[in-house]
């Protein structure tokens, strides 16, 4: 089917008081297993590319953009495409071309002036061409690069009354928001800080977003949806199903060659990574 926008997606979702889960793509497999996934699940669901995946794909957008779209738009699941943590203009600036119809631009690493003049700027040029920007607000640790980050250090979660200013001064579409998840996450032993979700939902009005979803428990998980969370980006487990998949076969056939033999229980244990996800929100 067509690719849906993910701003239509995210007000569907807030509407309806549930979650949308957005999924990490870096590899063909992993636009496969998330359509797959979403079909499984019969569930709506966003492919999204970061600005590290492009990187890994020796900075060009393109290719993985065109192949994550076809398989979009193959499948029978509502299915949106979304550039994540896109910190580079130049990479903003090539999302229209490319069929994105929503971006992340993240300036949370700049100072606060700082962040609202850049993301502002990066809401006009994308309203111009009809595309849906999400912001960070707070600090997420856990991004590829950066020094470890507790997410219950003093000054790291986002403040409602500072939040509610962010969004009317930037004009952002929806706010990731830091309220005790990290990124890159391994295990799901996170604990969220749901008065503060409950806090940030009465301030903002706009839909929050949770990075760092790997490692929270469902249960939490639940909670934060029930307390204002609505999109839900999902990366680091998708990838430990597909390495931990990768490991288990190799171990017991290490003379195997042929990548398609590990890739497809690979792809597998993504696909039903995919659906626990869209059928716990």
């Amino acid at each position: 089917m067509p690719l849906v926008r993910t701003g239509d997606l995210v007000t569907d979702a807030q509407a309806s008081g549930r979650g949308l889960a957005a999924f990490n793509v870096i590899t063909l497999e992993h636009a496969e297993a998330i359509a797959a996934g979403a079909e499984r699940a019969g569930a709506p669901a966003v492919l999204q590319i970061s600005e590290n995946a492009v990187k890994f794909h020796g900075g060009r957008l393109s290719a993985i953009a065109a192949a994550t779209a076809a398989v979009a738009r193959a499948s029978t699941a509502p299915l949106a495409l979304h550039l994540d943590h896109v910190e580079s203009v130049g990479l903003l600036r090539q999302a229209h071309a490319e069929g994105f119809g929503s971006v992340m631009f993240d300036a949370s690493g700049l100072g606060y002036g700082d962040n609202v003049k850049a993301t502002a700027e990066a809401v006009r040029w994308g309203h111009a061409r009809g595309i849906w920007i999400e912001a960070e607000l707070g600090r997420v640790g856990g991004k590829a690069g950066e020094p470890p980050l507790d997410a219950h250090a003093p000054g790291v979660r986002t403040d409602p009354a500072e939040a509610a200013g962010y969004v009317a001064d930037t004009g952002v579409d929806a706010l990731a928001v830091a309220v005790g998840s990290t990124h890159a996450m391994t295990e799901r032993t996170a604990a969220l800080d749901h008065a503060l979700i409950s806090a940030l939902r009465a301030a903002v009005p706009v839909p929050l977003v949770l990075h760092g979803s790997s490692g929270v428990p469902d249960a939490e998980i639940r909670a934060a949806v029930a307390a204002g969370m609505t999109k839900i980006n999902v990366g680091t487990a998708l990838n430990t199903a597909f390495t931990g998949a990768v490991r288990t076969f190799l171990d017991h056939d290490p003379a195997s060659v042929d990548p398609r033999r590990y890739l497809r229980p690979a792809r597998e244990a993504m696909t039903e990574t995919v659906a626990a996800f869209l059928r716990l929100l």
